[in-house]
């Protein structure tokens, strides 16, 4: 989720702790579990200071090792541990089980995203990207702050944030029943379906799709259960020769390749070099696809320049090539 969510949250699920007892009854406890739970649902994206080192960095690492099961361990110990040294009186099996929950909602609410995360290092370090639920749902965070503005209007913040999560989690519901329905007619024009990617949008009528096929990719729209393929790519295997290995030794280039589980390639020749674009497929936005890879290679098999991440017009993609993307 974005981190606006994030942070109310956090806030949330410090109302949520005035369910328990012993908050409830212990302001010096209730003040720092809030700073706990506040601090605990952002933690995870703590690694979002990677983009300081490069996009490649970033693209790699960001919902990654931050996002796994010992990471969830790892940020709620810290967290509590600190705020408990602060103030060493509080209950700190309180404060560690309350920040600990925080956190772990920040995962949980990352998987349904289309980026996707790791959240099952270390036993896999598949991306786990479900889409159903964009990474900024106007309704989930308009329920939190409903529910904030209820608590400070004198509402009981447990009860209240209680009843808001119950309708999230059936909105949660709804949203994957949504998925597994445009999936269904997928797979009813398309059998030789391999893989679907869906993309939610803001609008709840509308989402994206990317599907690959044995033979082509289709990029399509679907609103209002109507599914719209708005362009069609034959399906070709990336070529077993010294330019493409090259290639993919770039760091740019082999961070998209870790991360995106669907895209293309085009090759375009120049007098002075070669250059290579890999395009993801997933993230289409007003009839361009601004998530790509490029590495331009010299006649003497030197790269040259390159970059990754998202852009938007292709003369902000040149700048960047002139840059350079390769800071240490």
């Amino acid at each position: 989720m974005d981190t606006g969510t994030h942070i109310v949250m956090g806030i949330a699920i410090g109302g949520l702790a005035t369910l328990d007892p012993a908050v409830q009854n212990d302001p010096a406890l209730f003040n720092t579990v809030l700073v706990g739970t506040i601090v605990g649902s952002h933690a995870p994206d703590f690694d979002t200071l990677l983009k300081l080192r490069n996009n490649a960095v970033y693209i790699r690492h960001h919902r990654g090792a931050t996002h796994s099961i010992p990471a969830v361990l790892m940020w709620s110990v810290l967290i509590a541990g600190i705020i408990h040294t602060i103030v060493p009186s509080v209950n700190f099996l309180h404060l560690w089980a309350w920040t600990a929950l925080a956190v772990i909602i920040h995962v949980l609410v990352d998987i349904p995203n289309a980026y996707g995360t790791q959240a099952y290092r270390p036993f896999s370090n598949k991306w786990v990207a479900h889409g159903f639920i964009n990474t900024f749902d106007p309704y989930i965070f308009l329920l939190h702050i409903g529910g904030i503005v209820a608590w400070l209007l004198g509402a009981n913040p447990g009860y209240t944030f209680l009843i808001i999560y119950a309708v999230i989690a059936l909105y949660y519901m709804k949203r994957y029943m949504d998925k597994r329905e445009i999936i269904r007619k997928i797979r009813e024009f398309y059998p030789n379906t391999e893989q679907i990617a869906t993309s939610p949008t803001i609008k709840q009528n509308r989402w994206r799709v990317a599907i690959t096929t044995t033979d082509y990719f289709y990029v399509g729209l679907v609103k209002d259960s109507h599914i719209e393929i708005v362009d069609q790519f034959e399906k070709v295997p990336l070529p077993d020769n010294d330019l493409f290995r090259l290639a993919k030794k770039d760091k740019n280039v082999d961070a998209f390749l870790s991360f995106s589980p669907v895209y293309r390639w085009e090759v375009h020749n120049f007098d002075d070099f070669t250059e290579i674009r890999f395009i993801d497929l997933r993230y289409r936005s007003n009839e361009r696809y601004p998530f790509v890879a490029v590495v331009q290679i010299d006649d003497n098999m030197r790269i040259l320049t390159s970059y990754t991440g998202w852009i938007f017009s292709e003369q902000k993609l040149q700048n960047k090539l002139e840059i350079g993307d390769n800071p240490i």
